[in-house]
């Protein structure tokens, strides 16, 4: 039976306009240590990002306890941040010695358990957002629903979403379960979410989307590059960023949050310095034609 509650949202969940990622914080970037790790999470709070998005796997299933190590030694800092994490893909690792294959499982007790170990690991009492990681084929709605139910009623979570999932499935669950948030990789290469109806579907429901690498990964942000498409996006860019007194970043950035569903950028960064170049970021609102016309230029056509 469907649920009736109506949907969650992170407006009411007061999200920064930021999330702060924390893959390349660990084993799987830049290996910071508590020291620094505990300096970053200041630093953020400082500008008022509060917001830090984990996975159990980040790090080979290490850094949220990295992360958790640091909040034991300060217990100030979980009262002043919320932590976002994501289960459900299974990696080879010796952390997991019983995993055989890479897979993904979302079935009711890995949920439960991920988000025991999770808890474990950040060495604290709750998770504030909890998504789903990526779409099992194998998921049953119901089974997720009654995880879900089980964990907000326990205290263990406050809130629940997905990542990478399709409309459809993102539209199996929410009707039986209200979801509060939808991850999935946007930027300006990526441009999927604007056509296939994932945005669309998050302004229906009133879900805020979230924004993996916002930046393409960086690509357009390289010196050099033999893709022409890129090189010719990059000069739009440049000219905007001398129209604003920005940097490329900046406008790849006020790119994204120009569109109205409210997408909200992960920041993949473990620099403080690009953090605060995302903030000021929030000064610049392109013109309806700029946005086409980086959009044209990166599709490589006029629209028709």
């Amino acid at each position: 039976m469907a649920n009736n509650r109506g949907p969650l949202s992170l407006k009411d969940y007061n999200t920064a306009p930021f999330i702060v990622g924390t893959m390349r914080m660990g084993h799987w970037g830049r290996n910071m240590n508590a020291s620094e790790i505990e300096k970053f999470i200041e630093g953020c709070i400082s500008m008022d990002l509060i917001d830090f998005d984990h996975a159990d796997i980040y790090g080979s299933y290490t850094t949220e306890a990295d992360f958790g190590t640091v909040l034991k030694k300060r217990p100030d800092l979980r009262t002043q941040i919320r932590i976002t994490t994501k289960c459900g893909i299974k990696i080879v690792s010796d952390k997991r010695p019983d995993h055989k294959i890479k897979s993904y499982d979302l079935n009711k007790d890995h949920i439960k358990r991920s988000v025991e170990n999770s808890l474990l690991a950040f060495r604290t009492d709750h998770i504030d957002n909890l998504l789903l990681h990526r779409p099992d084929i194998l998921f049953d709605p119901y089974e997720i629903a009654q995880a879900f139910t089980e964990l907000k009623k326990e205290g263990k979570v406050k809130y629940f979403g997905v990542s990478n999932f399709s409309v459809s499935q993102f539209e199996l669950l929410q009707q039986i379960f209200p979801l509060c948030t939808h991850q999935v990789e946007i930027s300006l290469l990526h441009r999927e979410a604007f056509e296939n109806g994932i945005l669309d579907q998050c302004q229906k429901w009133g879900v805020t989307p979230s924004a993996w690498s916002p930046l393409g990964g960086g690509a357009l942000l390289k010196s050099s590059s033999e893709d022409h498409n890129i090189t010719e996006v990059q000069k739009i860019v440049n000219s905007l960023c001398q129209k604003y007194d920005a940097q490329p970043d900046q406008i790849l950035l006020a790119w994204l949050r120009k569109h109205p569903a409210g997408i909200i950028p992960v920041l993949g960064t473990s620099k403080l310095s690009r953090i605060k170049n995302a903030i000021e970021s929030l000064n610049i609102n392109l013109s309806h034609e700029e946005w086409y016309l980086l959009w044209q230029v990166a599709t490589g056509t006029e629209i028709a």
